[in-house]
């Protein structure tokens, strides 16, 4: 029986001009297949943690399924293929969705750096989702919250900690306290991640918003508005496709956000 991988693993390496050979953390990245209803539907690089929030997730702010109810099982399956170690999440879900995801199903191959390959067409983009109502505690969110969440994110990032080279991403109430971070090599993985675990704690129902330690890009912010998450700040500057998305949808969307200061886009 093929065990799972682990997220970390250790590798020899010659630190340079010293010529200090050290044994150095290194972060998995692995191959998960996501399957539903026995229908393998996307194949993303991934951490191997936390793979039952990843593919609750992604169902969910991919629009797969409309609600967790919809998820009757899930399982986590290692897989042995030519070069190393894969993974396959099943997933059983209700017929309507298995339906619709069939109608609209496309041969997507993901990779830690982009959220959109493998598309068919330039329409199935989903460049317009639908706005969000407006929430009066989001308005009046100043920016020491948001930078007092990002200070308090850092310590909670262990596995990027070991190996310096995982994304975040975290939940906040309006206070700015933390109370929920995932991470993987995949910025998306990693906010899929966190959408999952938080939809099973019920947090999802309660004001809260997301952080995360990158860019933004408009695939984040198409899946906080599809959670109807209203509020995303990251570390560094979003794209102009971002703000745009986030303009349209209401989303309030802050970047750059780096003590002692940080950018709203979307005033």
């Amino acid at each position: 029986m093929v065990g799972l991988p682990t997220p970390l693993s250790r590798s020899a390496v010659l630190r340079q001009p010293e010529g200090v050979l050290l044994s150095d953390a290194l972060a998995a990245e692995v191959p998960v297949a996501l399957v539903f209803n026995g229908i393998s539907h996307a194949v993303m690089m991934a951490t191997p943690q936390d793979l039952e929030a990843f593919a609750l997730g992604f169902a969910l702010s991919e629009g797969i399924l409309d609600s967790a109810s919809q998820c009757f099982g899930m399982d986590v399956l290692p897989v042995q293929i030519d070069g190393g170690a894969a993974l396959e999440v099943q997933l059983e879900i209700a017929a309507p969705c298995f339906a619709r995801l069939k109608d609209q199903r496309r041969s997507m191959a993901g990779r830690t750096g982009c959220g959109v390959c493998g598309l068919d067409s330039l329409q199935a983009l989903d460049l317009a989702p639908p706005r969000m109502p407006e929430k009066p505690w989001v308005r009046d969110l100043p920016a020491a919250t948001v930078l007092r969440a990002f200070e308090a994110m850092a310590p909670l990032q262990v596995l990027n900690a070991a190996c310096g080279s995982l994304h975040a991403a975290a939940w906040a109430t309006p206070e700015g306290e933390v109370t929920l971070l995932m991470e993987d090599v995949g910025r998306h993985n990693a906010l899929d991640k966190l959408l999952g675990a938080v939809t099973c704690s019920g947090q999802i129902t309660e004001p809260g918003w997301v952080l995360m330690s990158s860019r933004a890009s408009h695939e984040l912010v198409r899946k906080c508005v599809r959670m109807q998450v209203p509020l995303l700040a990251t570390i560094s500057a979003p794209t102009s496709l971002a703000v745009a998305m986030a303009q349209r949808t209401g989303l309030q969307l802050w970047g750059l956000c780096r003590a002692p200061r940080a950018v709203l886009y979307t005033p």
